[in-house]
C-alpha cells in the first residue's frame, strides 16, 4: 500500500466515524432542528475554535455552573432534554444549538474536518433553491454560488482555514462563467473577508462587464464603484501605451466591439439560466440591444416557452426582426424546428406569418417545404426525426394566422390562401411544393404516416390546441434541430 493510499484509507475511516453517526459519540449539535452527533477530539484537533469552545465548557461543568455558554457566534451549550447523558469522563453530555450556519453547510464543514476533503458543489441535477433550471449541474448557478459563499463564512468563523481557502480557489473558478449578479456577490464578500486574490478576479470581471456606475450602485457600496472606475481607466491607459497614436482609433473600436461580445455571451448565459431578469437589466442600465444580439432568436432556438415569452413581454425586441444575411425572423427558426410552442408563443405575440428572407421565402413556405418532403420523401433534411402531429399544428397555426391577417387587411383573395400548397407555376422546381392538394388529404397523410396515431382520435383535442395557438402541445426536442446561419 502505498502512502497516498494508507491517507485515503485514513480519510475514509474517520469520515465513517461521521457517517455511522451516534458510534463512538461525546457530543451533540442541533443545527435547524435535526441532530448532529460528532466527536470532541477530532473537532478540537482540526479546529481551534471547537478546541476553545470544549476547554471552557469543561472549566464551567468543573466550576459548578449550572447554565448555558454563550460565545456570542451562534452556539450556546445547553443541557440536553430528557436528562441529558453521560459522556466520557463521566461529564454530562450536551446539545449544542447551533444558528450561525444551515445544516448543509455545517455538515460539508464537519465533512471537510473529518476527512480532509470535500466537495463544495451541489449534486448534478438536484432540485435547488434560488436556481429553476431543470437539470442544472450547479457548477456556477446562483444555488452553488450561495453555498460556496456560506461555506466561506462558516469556515471563516470556525477557524478552518483551509477549508476556507479551498472554498476560495472553488469561487474564482464559479465566477468566471457566473452571472454578473453574483460575481458582485462574491466581490462584497471576498472585501468583507480580507480575500485580496478573489477580490481582484472578481473587480476584474465586474469592470469588464461595461454596466454604466450608476447601474453598479444599486448593487455596490460607492467605494466600491469608485475602485471599479478606477480600474477601468488604468486598463484604457494601459492598452493606450502599449500602442501608436494613430491606432488609438482602431483601439476603441476594438475594445468597444470587445464589450459588445461580452455582453452578448453574458446575455446567452442570463436566457441559458432562465434569468430573464438579467437581460432587463443589461437591457435598462446597458444600453443592450436585443434585435442586434439576435436575442429573441437564440431563445427560440436554445431555451424554453417561457423564456420566449418573458423576453417578448420585456417589449424590447422586434418579433419580427431579419437575423443574419439570410434575414431570418425567428418565425422562421421555429417553422424550421417544427416546434409548435414556439410558433405559438411568437404569433401570440404579433409574429408575421407572411414576413419573408432575402430569398422571398415565408415561415408558411418552410413548413409546405417540409410537409411536401416529409410526405414525398419520407424525411425531412436537418431533421433527424419529425413528429407528423407537430408539423400539421405548426402548419396549421402560421395558416390560421396568415388567414386572420389577410381578413384584417381586407384582402379579397384570402380565401386562395386557405390552400396548403400555392397554385402550380412554370417553374418545374417549384412543382413538387405547388401540389393541388386540400388540406384534408395532408391531414391524413400526415396523421397515417405517425405509427399508431388515430385522425379521429385527436381531432377534438386538436382543434382545442389550434385555438389557443397550440401553447401546451409538447415540447420540442432540441436534438433534431439542424443550425441556424442566421
Amino acid at each position: 500500500m502505498t502512502l497516498e493510499d494508507s491517507f485515503k484509507s485514513l480519510s475514509l475511516d474517520y469520515l465513517n466515524l461521521l457517517i455511522n453517526g451516534q458510534a463512538f459519540s461525546d457530543v451533540t449539535f442541533s443545527v435547524e432542528g435535526r441532530l448532529v452527533h460528532a466527536h470532541r477530539c477530532i473537532l478540537a484537533a482540526r479546529s481551534l475554535f471547537f478546541r476553545k469552545f470544549f476547554c471552557s465548557s469543561h472549566d464551567q461543568g468543573q466550576g459548578g455552573g449550572g447554565g448555558g455558554l454563550d460565545l456570542g457566534s451562534g452556539l450556546r451549550a445547553s443541557p440536553s432534554r430528557g436528562g441529558g447523558g453521560v459522556g466520557v469522563g463521566g461529564n454530562v453530555s450536551h446539545v449544542i444549538p447551533v444558528n450561525s450556519v444551515g445544516y448543509e453547510v455545517f455538515m460539508l464543514m464537519l465533512q471537510f474536518l473529518y476527512s480532509g476533503q470535500v466537495s463544495i458543489v451541489p449534486q448534478k441535477h438536484e432540485p435547488r433553491p434560488n436556481c429553476g433550471e431543470r437539470g442544472c449541474w450547479h457548477t456556477h448557478c446562483t444555488s452553488a454560488v450561495d453555498l460556496a459563499l456560506d461555506t466561506l463564512g462558516a469556515a471563516r468563523s470556525f477557524g478552518v482555514e483551509q477549508l476556507a481557502l479551498l472554498t476560495q480557489k472553488q469561487l474564482a473558478s464559479m465566477v468566471e462563467k457566473a452571472s454578473i449578479e453574483d460575481v458582485m456577490k462574491v466581490l462584497i464578500a471576498s472585501r468583507k473577508q480580507g480575500m485580496h486574490q478573489l477580490w481582484t478576479t472578481c473587480s476584474h470581471l465586474v469592470a469588464k462587464s461595461g454596466l454604466p456606475p450608476e447601474v453598479l450602485a444599486k448593487h455596490l457600496p460607492i467605494d466600491v464603484v469608485a475602485k471599479i472606475e478606477e480600474l477601468r481607466i488604468k486598463s484604457s491607459i494601459a492598452r493606450r501605451s502599449l500602442m501608436p497614436h494613430h491606432h488609438h482609433h482602431h483601439l476603441d473600436l476594438s475594445v468597444a466591439a470587445d464589450l459588445e461580445d461580452q455582453k452578448i455571451r453574458r446575455m446567452r448565459r442570463a436566457l441559458d439560466s432562465s434569468d430573464v431578469e438579467l437581460v432587463k437589466l443589461m437591457v435598462m442600465g446597458e444600453g443592450l440591444n436585443l434585435d442586434e444580439a439576435l436575442a429573441l432568436h437564440y431563445a427560440v432556438e436554445n431555451c424554453s416557452r417561457e423564456v420566449v415569452k418573458a423576453l417578448l413581454e420585456l417589449g424590447a425586441a422586434d418579433v419580427n426582426y431579419p437575423a443574419g444575411p439570410a434575414g431570418k425572423s425567428p418565425l422562421h427558426v421555429a417553422a424550421e424546428m417544427v416546434c409548435p410552442d414556439m410558433v405559438a408563443v411568437l404569433l401570440d405575440h404579433h409574429a408575421d406569418p407572411n414576413v419573408r428572407t432575402v430569398d422571398g421565402v415565408s415561415p408558411l413556405d418552410v413548413l409546405r417545404t417540409l410537409t411536401s418532403d416529409f410526405l414525398f420523401k419520407g424525411a425531412i433534411p436537418g431533421l433527424t426525426h419529425i413528429e407528423p402531429n407537430k408539423l400539421r399544428l405548426c402548419l396549421e397555426l402560421v395558416q390560421s394566422a396568415a388567414l386572420v391577417l389577410s381578413r384584417e387587411e381586407g384582402n379579397t383573395n384570402a380565401s386562395s390562401s386557405s390552400a396548403i400548397y400555392p397554385p402550380m407555376t412554370n417553374d418545374p422546381s417549384n412543382n413538387m411544393v405547388s401540389l393541388s392538394l386540400d388540406s384534408t388529404m395532408v391531414y391524413h397523410n400526415l396523421t397515417a404516416a405517425q405509427l399508431g396515431c388515430k385522425l379521429d382520435g385527436d381531432d377534438n383535442d386538436h382543434q382545442r390546441d389550434m385555438n389557443r395557438h397550440g401553447s401546451h402541445q409538447g415540447g420540442c426536442d432540441s436534438s433534431m434541430y439542424h443550425s441556424h446561419d442566421y
